[in-house]
């Protein structure tokens, strides 16, 4: 692997955390901040006890948006270059320091955006669009700002809620975060022992060597046992937090909050499920498959994640990034030029190393540019990862000319754009490759699409069961093992070994730790991308007229309406079913080869 992988750019926003650029927007921020409240003190901007005159709540409206917008926008970029430094080293205590300092600011931000919400949401919604081009702007913001003011607290509540959530699940989520993020264990590899952080080591589980992977595993494990109790503290805290708050916001329950929360209804949710409980059997076919290609009679954990086939390529950093550029091209010259555009502007921090958070991640830094955060790794996955971070960064791209609150888009569509991306590059893979290339292109894919299935939904049985049970007292560490265990054995059945499961997967899985049920809206960006790609080989021409158009709505609609534009219901199986066809058809082919077929 190289060891001269990119690392991002952040010097064309600031020259540094300590620069007086950075200080002085910093301080235009902070004093826009102080405006912005002197504003909404005097619009008595805050829950009314009945709506006020439309007229009047209209030239409210136009006053506040746009500077509401502008300084949000001026927040995030803010944000962003201050988490870039910690997120790549969490032991940069300046960095630490300074985000920190952010945050105290931005908490006043939050507040804003309750007073805001709740005020336009106890106004008449209806007479504000025949009034406002704001508000017609800003419609679906609205229409669900309605929603929100039926489950908010007291003013006071909130505010306290708010300026209480940097002592408590705040707090708890930068401890978790910085904590796993300098977890090193001692592994022996090959007759060498070493030291790895935890992102090194959880890479090995791609090594081709069983014995390495094994290894790896074991010292994850117990790595994560020495931690447990602190990692098991900050997850009973914020789950308490959010049970305590969607109780006193009047939700039925957090995953009513969440399905609310992520533009869906429980019916959409309970037909994507029936579908991928269907497809338990056939995923379960992929991993029988897959042992049957490593020579092994079933696979453990530790070999979920093993390479199968034979990749006549490495594919380096620069190898993956070609093709991509390349295959994105047969899409459209825009999404290939914006990938270029991402490599050579260095938007992409690329080499693990002590410190750095785990994972790969995506986030939007300033108008029409991004940045992305990997850990690559040279093997076909590593090039997907990339793929996939840049169709989020396609995603903002769309995103780029609509407002602050036009942006904000739920977890369920925020997946649409990466998805796509991946199916482009593993379906130009496949075309001219050998029987070990397919298989090895193959398992890639199926690889990933198990873990977005079968592997979320175990999350997802996982954190309902923690809230459940949590409403009545905190749960130990081998508490929430036994959860975790028991739902792998729910999804995975007999695909895989029940002595070699992962019951410290809440450890190792940071979404737990901020927002709740992260969990399901990752299969549904999966099957939604699928659907979508299939729409796209029916009518090239006419999905791409509306494509980025439909992106760029992504916070401006609910997912049942945006898809109903493309012919989807999502509230019945059928359309999920169909999603699956094609992982199926891969499957299929995948148990073929794996026969010598």
């Amino acid at each position: 692997m190289k060891t001269d992988l990119p690392r991002w750019d952040m010097s064309v926003v600031y020259p540094g955390l300590d620069s007086p650029e950075f200080e002085r927007d910093l301080r235009s921020f902070v004093r826009a901040l102080d405006e912005l409240e002197g504003l909404f003190d005097e619009a008595q901007i805050d829950r009314t006890a009945s709506p006020l005159n439309p007229d009047l709540a209209a030239g409210i409206l136009e006053r506040i948006l746009p500077p509401y917008n502008a300084l949000n926008d001026q927040a995030w970029t803010l944000g962003a270059y201050v988490y870039a430094f910690v997120s790549v080293d969490s032991r940069d205590e300046y960095a630490q320091a300074r985000l920190s300092e952010l945050e105290r600011h931005t908490v006043r931000l939050t507040k804003l955006h309750t007073r805001l919400t709740a005020w336009a949401g106890s106004q008449a919604v209806d007479a504000l669009l025949e009034r406002s081009e704001q508000a017609r702007q800003h419609a679906y913001w609205l229409q669900r700002a309605r929603v929100i003011a039926e489950h908010m607290m007291s003013p006071a509540e909130e505010a306290l809620a708010a300026e209480m959530r940097l002592t408590g699940s705040s707090a708890w989520n930068k401890l978790y975060s910085n904590l796993t993020s300098q977890i090193q264990a001692t592994v022996e590899i090959r007759g060498e022992r070493q030291t790895l952080t935890m992102s090194m080591l959880r890479n090995l589980a791609t090594d081709a060597d069983r014995e390495v992977r094994r290894a790896a595993y074991e010292a994850e494990l117990q790595a994560w046992e020495q931690h447990a109790m602190p990692i098991a503290s900050a997850l009973n805290a914020i789950k308490g937090e959010t049970n305590l708050l969607t109780r006193k916001r009047g939700w039925d329950s957090p995953l009513h909050a969440s399905l609310f929360q992520n533009a869906i209804d429980e019916a959409t949710l309970d037909a994507m499920l029936e579908a991928a409980y269907e497809s338990f059997p056939d995923f379960r076919r992929y991993l029988h498959a897959k042992a049957r290609l490593l020579g092994i009679e079933r696979c453990a954990w530790y070999d979920l994640f093993a390479p199968v086939g034979k990749e006549t390529r490495t594919w380096s950093y620069d190898e993956a990034a070609q093709f991509i550029i390349e295959q994105f091209a047969t899409y459209s010259q825009k999404l290939s030029d914006f990938a270029r555009r991402a490599f050579e502007e260095r938007w992409i921090d690329a080499p693990p190393q002590p410190g750095k958070h785990d994972g790969a991640y995506c986030m939007r830094l300033r108008r029409d540019e991004s940045r992305i955060l990997t850990n690559y790794k040279p093997v076909f996955n590593g090039m997907g990862t990339l793929a996939h971070e840049l169709g989020h960064a396609y995603h903002n791209l769309c995103l780029a000319e609509r407002t602050y609150l036009q942006r904000m888009t739920p977890a369920t569509l925020a997946e649409t754009a990466s998805i796509f991306c991946n199916t482009i590059i593993d379906q130009a893979a496949l075309r001219d490759a050998d029987r070990e290339e397919q298989i090895a292109i193959l398992e890639a894919s199926l690889q990933g699409v198990c873990q977005v299935v079968v592997d979320i939904t175990s999350r997802y049985l996982f954190e309902k069961a923690v809230f459940e049970r949590r409403a009545e007292r905190e749960l130990s560490a081998r508490e929430l093992c036994a959860i975790m265990r028991d739902a792998q054995l729910q999804t995975y059945g007999d695909g895989l070994d029940e002595n070699a499961l992962h019951p410290y997967m809440w450890a190792a899985k940071p979404h737990y730790y901020g927002g709740l049920f992260y969990n399901y809206p990752y299969m549904f960006g999966l099957l939604f991308g699928l659907g979508l790609y299939a729409r796209y080989l029916d009518d090239p021409d006419g999905f791409r007229a509306r494509y980025d158009d439909l992106l760029s709505r992504t916070g401006m609609a609910d997912a049942p309406t945006l898809a109903a534009e493309f012919g989807f219901d999502l509230r019945t199986p059928t359309f999920w079913r169909g999603a699956f066809d094609t992982v199926r058809q891969n499957i299929d082919r995948l148990e073929a080869l794996a026969r010598g077929a």
